[in-house]
């Protein structure tokens, strides 16, 4: 460690202790500080914002005091290693190898410890990878260790279901305590043991599957689960342990996890984060019947942002807040996607590969063909809210997987880009009327210019 950045982690260890003592009165003094002592201009967006949630306290000042019933050891590990690492000390590496590859370079790594899970639920893609893939304990820890190099510190698995192999995921909790670690998982897997393991190595984050409330949630993910998930909740947030929600909205359940009684029971249940995921069709097998209408989506896209300008969770509709990050973030842009078979794929929905991790270093896939036509094109559409080269311009996804010669990473049923873009093309033209009356009445605001909420 250089001393630079010695004396970082000493200022940022003391501004946690300072805070620790009395949240409510010694953030807004912390921030006077900092405003006073960084250099002019550095992330004076960013700052502002901070600064506009503290003065006003609103649901965003709650959202921070609800940080402060967690557990402060995983408290103090949070801010180091997802706000300091994997968001300031790590970004500003990565815009450093961007510049000097010439190519993308992710601030989050996604990858699939194993195939293998223990629920079967309609619609989910990851179902036909088959459960006998898995990435051994050395590969996963040779992609963090490549990533750490190109200022990567935030790890994500997927799956399968991640926690069908607790222990390795503990495991590189400990190996890389400077790195954070966070989960999609059913939560069905979570008990007292694993939140004492979460306790003690305090950098792994879960992130649990939810449809809805117990009919919506239990009618695609199989009987009994939902029960299943507010027990692991209640485990949770006993423990003073910090986790988020991921649901996937549908035609059937978008009503339900938009709802104002949904948003309540997650904040009441500790919930500090929640993920929306439009649904995708991937998948020979995929039920196209369960891809929203665009009235539909129009409803998601009102009631998030009505929501998070009023409740204290922080929420991302992944298909309808493009706004905010320029558009897609794919292919290494903001992240990449890792199989269980070591495959690089641009997205976790969408499974187009030239590389394999087991054959090639991370920066080489990152500069792989189909990596590089998203580079290369990426955004692809101007409005924002049509963001997806697969769900709302097929024809840039035929183009760029038939270009490069990228080949479908799904072994147990080799879909083709042509099977899977001719079922989101009719979506595509249904969606655009919508999205451009939306985007019209949106782009150009100051809240845009600004980076701030703009709803």
């Amino acid at each position: 460690m250089g001393v630079r950045e010695s004396v970082q982690n000493f200022a940022i260890n003391q501004a946690l202790k300072y805070i620790e003592g009395n949240p409510e009165e010694n953030i807004p003094k912390l921030m006077a500080l900092v405003d006073k002592l960084m250099p002019e201009g550095w992330y004076a967006a960013q700052r502002g914002a901070v600064r506009n949630v503290i003065e006003e306290k609103n649901n965003w000042y709650q959202l921070i005091l609800r940080l402060y019933e967690l557990d402060p050891g995983v408290r103090k590990a949070f801010f180091q290693n997802f706000i300091f690492n994997a968001s300031l000390k790590g970004s500003a590496i990565q815009d450093e190898a961007k510049k000097r590859e010439g190519c993308n370079v992710p601030w989050a790594i996604l990858l699939d410890p194993t195939s293998a899970c223990n629920l079967h639920c309609t619609g989910c893609w990851a179902a036909e990878y088959g459960n006998r893939l898995n990435l051994s304990l050395e590969t996963i820890d040779s992609i963090i260790r490549q990533g750490k190099e190109l200022g990567v510190y935030m790890y994500i698995y997927t799956g399968g279901e991640p926690l069908v192999r607790k222990a390795d995921l503990i495991r590189l909790c400990e190996m890389h305590p400077d790195c954070e670690f966070l989960s999609f998982t059913n939560g069905t897997l979570i008990d007292e043991d694993f939140c004492k393991e979460m306790l003690r190595v305090r950098n792994f984050v879960p992130a649990i599957s939810l449809e809805g409330f117990e009919d919506a949630n239990d009618s695609r993910r199989g009987q009994g689960i939902y029960k299943k998930v507010r027990h692991a909740m209640e485990l949770l947030k006993a423990h003073g342990l910090p986790f988020g929600v991921s649901t996937c909205y549908t035609s059937r359940n978008y009503a339900d996890i938009t709802s104002e009684e949904f948003f309540d029971m997650m904040i009441d249940s500790g919930v500090l984060f929640a993920w929306f995921f439009h649904y995708m069709p991937v998948g020979n097998d995929a039920a196209v019947e369960l891809l929203p209408t665009p009235e539909q989506r129009e409803a998601v896209y009102e009631r998030i942002r009505a929501f998070r300008s009023t409740k204290a969770i922080f929420t991302m509709d992944f298909q309808n807040d493009a706004q905010y990050v320029g558009g897609c973030i794919a292919c290494g842009r903001n992240y990449l996607h890792i199989t269980a078979m070591g495959d690089g794929d641009p997205c976790v929905f969408i499974h187009y590969s030239n590389c394999n991790i087991h054959d090639t270093s991370l920066l080489d896939a990152l500069k792989s063909p189909i990596f590089m036509a998203y580079h290369d094109n990426q955004p692809f559409n101007d409005n924002m809210l049509r963001p997806c080269p697969m769900l709302e311009n097929p024809e840039r996804l035929r183009a760029m997987v038939k270009e490069t010669g990228a080949v479908n990473t799904d072994y147990e049923s080799i879909e083709s880009v042509d099977h899977l873009c001719d079922k989101t093309t009719p979506y595509a033209e249904k969606w655009k009327p919508k999205a451009d009356e939306l985007w019209g009445a949106c782009k150009g605001c100051s809240g845009c210019k600004n980076g701030a909420e703009c709803r």
